[in-house]
């Protein structure tokens, strides 16, 4: 998870006048809750408590009186660097009470209430699945609502995700997230009403396309992506090819299609938006296609296509860097399980004359003992690098043995029920992610009943009534949330598991 922390909010008390500063929280390059000190203490104190054999990073000490601009800048960076170290580690970031505890602050900070809705999930030939959901449900119980709907196995599931995906003017589809399970994908999609909530396959090896060949509800899942990824130019054919893979589609000749087209070289891939590279050459136009334990450039070379491949084993590290266009910039780097740090752009006082971009650099093995620096110019940079690391899980993933599954599944540990302090210092009992027993339809621990709050979103919501003290809460500094990361500057990389040092004779 890239978690940051890249700026504040200041809440005031209506009635007694008091204040508190809420921390934004920022995971995989979008806003995700706002939290107050003491929630991410409480987190901590049920981490230390439900997971002993962990060594848990210091916890940022409290302090006694009210503190200055300064001092919460300071506890900003700190509590910022302390959610990344946990981020970090690879047992707590899949642990069900980590999932649970920010499932149920996004649906805080959203001011959701828990109800039942239908949200539309879309294959990616536009059929329509309208399934029955609670606007509270994890990304792991929608999926499995929608996929029951149209009669794949439980087993299956496992082997798709969830996507947020843009229709552009051109007609061209944009990848902006992939949905994972610490959100609700009802609240996430509110925050990005112009995309659509997409099923596509989640893992990146084409070889687990045997297993689900076996089903015909899968095969046709499938189908049907190869057919779109086809049709969109995802997937390259030649002319002749076209023309076999058409005649194939009028017989419904899935299996034999499929066969076909598995063998291509970008199958199975995501391709992104054009962006600028700097290989082979400076400025150099390419659209970025990642999969098949690949990072694919591909660019024009007079009438043809020229396809440079560079494999993720062979990335030694990657880095995710802010680009402020006209002004002096520096290195900043994101880190999955690896030391990050961040900056939001303010549009109160960033100068109009400076845009903010991403570019996602890596290190390459060229030659044997020959590390180059590569770098893409794109505004997808964040989710390529949620992806490269996903990519790298997977591989690590087969390397013990394990099938996709084991990624999908939250780490399951007997311990006590989450309890979780909500911003107005009422408490609740949780069960886990996967229940729709969030927030808004749980008992407090005194027996009262919670009554739910306002279903605004976190943006447009100006006065928060807490259910418990009859107490309002004003947000006296509110900041429209940008959809991107801003980082401060840094040095670390990503670090990738699965580098392999070869010699040439491999290269």
């Amino acid at each position: 998870m890239h978690f940051s922390i890249p700026s504040t909010q200041e809440f005031v008390s209506d009635g007694s006048g008091s204040s508190y500063t809420g921390f934004n929280i920022h995971i995989n390059g979008s806003f995700h809750c706002c939290l107050r000190y003491k929630q991410l203490h409480s987190l901590h104190e049920q981490l230390k408590r439900s997971l002993p054999s962990i060594a848990l990073p210091s916890f940022p000490p409290k302090k006694l009186l009210s503190l200055t601009p300064n001092q919460i800048e300071q506890r900003r960076l700190s509590l910022e660097r302390y959610i990344q170290l946990v981020g970090q580690d690879p047992v707590l970031c899949r642990s069900e009470l980590l999932r649970a505890f920010l499932l149920n602050a996004q649906q805080e900070s959203s001011y959701t209430e828990c109800s039942e809705v239908t949200l539309d999930v879309y294959l990616m030939n536009g059929y329509r699945i309208s399934a029955s959901v609670y606007t509270t449900d994890c990304t792991g119980k929608v999926l499995a609502k929608a996929c029951a709907l149209i009669d794949l196995p439980d087993e299956r599931a496992c082997y798709f995700a969830l996507y947020l995906m843009r229709k552009e003017a051109s007609g061209e589809l944009t990848i902006v997230k992939r949905l994972m399970e610490f959100e609700a994908p009802y609240i996430s999609a509110q925050r990005w009403d112009e995309c659509k909530l997409v099923l596509r396959t989640g893992y990146w090896d084409p070889c687990y396309d045997l297993e689900l060949m076996r089903d015909r509800i899968a095969l046709n899942l499938l189908y049907i992506q190869a057919l779109s990824d086809v049709e969109r130019g995802w997937i390259a054919t030649t002319r002749d090819l076209s023309e076999q893979l058409t005649n194939m589609q009028a017989r419904g000749s899935k299996s034999e299609y499929l066969e076909i087209v598995r063998k291509l070289p970008l199958y199975g891939c995501l391709q992104f938006a054009r962006a600028t590279v700097d290989y082979p050459a400076p400025n150099t136009v390419a659209t970025v296609v990642l999969g098949n334990k690949e990072l694919n450039l591909l660019t024009a070379a007079g009438k043809e296509m020229q396809e440079t491949k560079f494999k993720v084993t062979r990335i030694r590290c990657w880095r995710v860097t802010p680009i402020h266009i006209n002004e002096e910039h520096s290195t900043a780097a994101v880190h999955t399980r690896q030391q990050q740090s961040s900056q939001q752009q303010q549009p109160s006082s960033q100068p109009q004359s400076a845009t903010i971009s991403l570019e996602l650099s890596f290190e390459y093995l060229m030659a044997k003992n020959q590390l180059k620096w590569i770098t893409i110019y794109s505004e997808q940079s964040m989710l390529m690098s949620v992806c490269l690391q996903s990519i790298v899980d997977e591989l690590l993933n087969q390397k013990n043995g394990s099938d996709p599954a084991h990624l999908q599944n939250p780490q399951h540990v007997e311990y006590a029920p989450l309890s979780y302090i909500r911003r107005d210092g009422s408490n609740y009992c949780i069960t886990d992610s996967s229940s729709t027993d969030t927030l808004c339809n749980l008992v407090n621990n005194d027996g009262t009943s919670n009554n739910g709050t306002s279903n605004q979103p976190a943006h447009q919501q100006q006065q928060h009534h807490a259910s418990n003290n009859g107490s309002s809460f004003i947000r006296r500094k509110l900041k429209e949330f940008n959809t991107t990361v801003r980082f401060k500057n840094g040095k670390d990389s990503v670090q990738n598991e699965a580098f392999e040092w070869i010699g040439d004779d491999d290269l």
